[in-house]
């Protein structure tokens, strides 16, 4: 999906794996005026089915261009997402939970970092919280500061004084107020896919932390939950 690239208005790259809470902030970054570029990630994800979420909500909210880079991320292993010999827990747990990515988010933002100079974007968008989450610490807001600063110092924008931000709109949000946020700017939940389970039609298993958490969401803010399940 792509329209060219226009170096005069205000773009934003936006980090989009096809869940709820990076769809929710693709829509509050247009809300604010920000002309959006979304990149997803083939990186060895046990299912494809997020990846098709993403490319469905790129088109609902009317992303000017939305990238998929692959990287081999089960080359490395280490997590539930990505080696299928991890079993993903359908129950809570303690402490980081396996389906932790190392270093994912760092990689992922690496990578935006680098279409946000060639796109001129001095923003970049990603959908963590601190809030409702599974304890991942490349969630917290020490990460999002440490990763702006050092995007300053390794840039060529940020040597010139062209400042880039890194926004985390949903960091300290409930995930009942990021679903009702999202649901305010018209985001269409049902296209979106947030299980580590999802099935090749993009159906919940409603058992993963992923599915607790998003259910949970729906039903404290009191609306329905358009999820569904296998």
């Amino acid at each position: 999906m792509s329209r060219g690239i226009d170096m005069s208005d205000k773009k934003a790259v936006i980090l989009l794996s096809g869940g709820l809470d990076s769809a929710t902030v693709v829509a509050m970054a247009r809300e604010q005026g920000y002309s959006c570029y979304s990149m997803s990630f083939d990186y060895g994800q046990r299912h494809r089915s997020e990846l098709q979420a993403a490319e469905r909500v790129a088109r609902q909210l009317g992303v000017v261009e939305h990238k998929v880079i692959g990287i081999n991320l089960d080359g490395i292993g280490g997590s539930a997402l990505t080696d299928a010999s991890i079993e993903v827990p359908q129950s809570p747990t303690t402490g980081i939970p396996v389906t932790y990515v190392p270093a994912r988010n760092t990689v992922f933002l690496s990578l935006a970092l680098g279409w946000a100079e060639v796109l001129e974007a001095q923003d970049i968008f990603i959908g963590v919280n601190a809030v409702d989450y599974s304890g991942y610490p490349d969630c917290r807001p020490e990460f999002v500061n440490a990763f702006e600063h050092m995007a300053n110092l390794a840039t060529k924008m940020g040597v010139e004084g062209r400042r880039i931000r890194i926004q985390a709109p949903l960091q300290m949000l409930s995930k009942a107020e990021i679903v009702q946020a999202g649901s305010r700017l018209r985001v269409d939940y049902g296209l979106t896919v947030s299980c580590y389970l999802a099935d090749a039609d993009g159906r919940a298993c409603g058992k993963c932390d992923s599915c607790r958490l998003r259910a949970a969401g729906f039903a404290a803010a009191g609306m329905p939950d358009p999820t569904r399940y296998q």
